[in-house]
């Protein structure tokens, strides 16, 4: 079968790439379309450490192909959305319900690929630039038959990420003002996600004027090519500030631009050994710098959320979908997302 495979010098398409039946709780996908994230490149680039070789991917939906024993919410034939929390269930952080928290998620990549007698490794337990993928059961969350997988596949990374970040880890109330710093994938989500809470002013920052109609399409009520024009919209400071670049310099942008009791969240993903600044002075005034993994989601729960408000017209995500590519164009979806080309590109078997 074919699929995307990182050999730690070059990415390439193969097609003779194997991958193990599904064990004791597991599913089977076969995949019919999965979106390109930043977090790809980054493993490409060096940003995330991922030992290799490595089949990519990791924003994907498709069909159920097989079930192991056990497994009894997905069945073959459903439509399924992945997420990437390969989480126990059983830890006091799951128990908590804090998946994203989960000791078992995190760090421990399965090799369930196999190519030319040599296993290959699988990232974020997920897979999905690969035309099937075997995933841990609670990862596979059932979606209705009438949400194009293309679409669905972006509630998996972007919407979780974003929306999440916003309703779980924020959580944003009615009236609050909302800054988000970046308007990709990610931030397009977080706009989206301050406009569901019901946020009074949400101010999109990205430094490419072409995506001012896109921020304002998902939420935003204004927005600007440099946060140097934030306070005169906001003179006392925002509520929430979200920073979806992964940038230092502005991650220190977005708690200067707090206002008090404001709280910065951070979702973009700079180096591993990356080290930010801030006044320790302005942060007496009840300030909050937040991290977030994965928009604090539990994917069970949010995934059939999400994909039930898109149902009735509350969340975008056929806009996400900026161009679809077949798999065999990768390097021209590869291209076209390094460039901020596209919110999505996405993927197709």
């Amino acid at each position: 079968m074919r699929g995307v495979v990182f050999d730690g010098e070059r990415v390439r398409l193969v097609d003779d790439l194997a991958v193990r039946d599904p064990g004791p709780g597991e599913v089977r996908v076969a995949i019919s379309a999965a979106g390109l994230c930043h977090s790809d490149l980054s493993v490409v680039n060096g940003t995330i450490p991922f030992p290799v070789p490595v089949v990519l991917g990791h924003e994907g939906a498709g069909v159920v192909e097989a079930v192991g024993t056990g497994v009894t919410h997905v069945s073959p034939g459903d439509h399924v959305a992945l997420s990437t929390l390969a989480n126990c269930g059983t830890c006091a952080e799951c128990d908590r319900g804090r998946p994203t928290m989960c000791r078992k998620a995190i760090g421990r990549p399965g090799r369930p690929f196999t190519r030319g007698g040599e296993t290959l490794y699988q990232f974020a337990s997920n897979s999905a630039f690969a035309e099937r993928t075997v995933v841990k059961a609670v990862q596979a969350v059932r979606v209705p038959g009438d949400v194009p997988l293309p679409s669905a596949a972006l509630i998996g990374c972007a919407v979780l990420t974003g929306v999440g970040a916003v309703l779980n880890r924020a959580r944003v109330r009615r009236g609050d003002s909302v800054v988000v710093i970046g308007t990709g994938g990610i931030g397009l989500n977080v706009l989206q996600g301050a406009r569901l809470a019901g946020a009074l002013r949400i101010v999109a920052v990205d430094s490419n004027p072409a995506k001012d109609a896109v921020a304002r399409q998902f939420g935003a009520t204004d927005f600007l090519t440099s946060a140097e024009g934030v306070p005169e919209l906001l003179p006392t400071g925002a509520d929430h500030a979200f920073e979806c670049v992964g940038r230092t310099e502005l991650i220190r942008q977005a708690i200067d631009l707090l206002g008090r009791h404001g709280q910065a969240i951070l979702l973009g993903v700079p180096a591993a050994t990356a080290e930010a600044s801030f006044l320790v002075s302005s942060m007496y005034l009840d300030k909050a710098i937040l991290g977030c993994r994965y928009g604090s989601s539990r994917p069970q729960h949010d995934i059939a959320l999400y994909a039930e408000l898109y149902r009735r017209g509350e969340l975008l995500l056929d806009e996400l979908v900026t161009a679809t590519y077949p798999v065999e164009d990768f390097e021209k979806a590869r291209a076209d997302a390094e460039a901020g080309r596209v919110a999505r590109a996405v993927l197709t078997f």
